[in-house]
């Protein structure tokens, strides 16, 4: 299952929420690493959504195109 950038986001808030409420360093330094993946894990997803909608686009226009020229064939 994709998961969201919203998902994501998600996840990252917790991480940094987390992060003040440690009282241990080493607890605090996981979590803000764990916020800094989720991060990333968001961008990645954010990209690859708008890569999928800009396919999508394309293959629309194609589609489109090659019906205009098989119509008037």
């Amino acid at each position: 299952m994709a998961q969201t950038y919203e998902f994501y986001c998600e996840r990252a808030d917790e991480a940094a929420a987390l992060a003040v409420k440690a009282t241990l360093d080493n607890v605090r330094e996981r979590e803000l690493r764990s916020e800094k993946t989720w991060r990333g894990l968001a961008e990645q997803a954010r990209k690859t959504a708008e890569e999928r909608v800009k396919a999508a686009s394309i293959r629309a226009e194609k589609r489109e195109a090659d019906s205009l020229t098989q119509g008037t064939a």
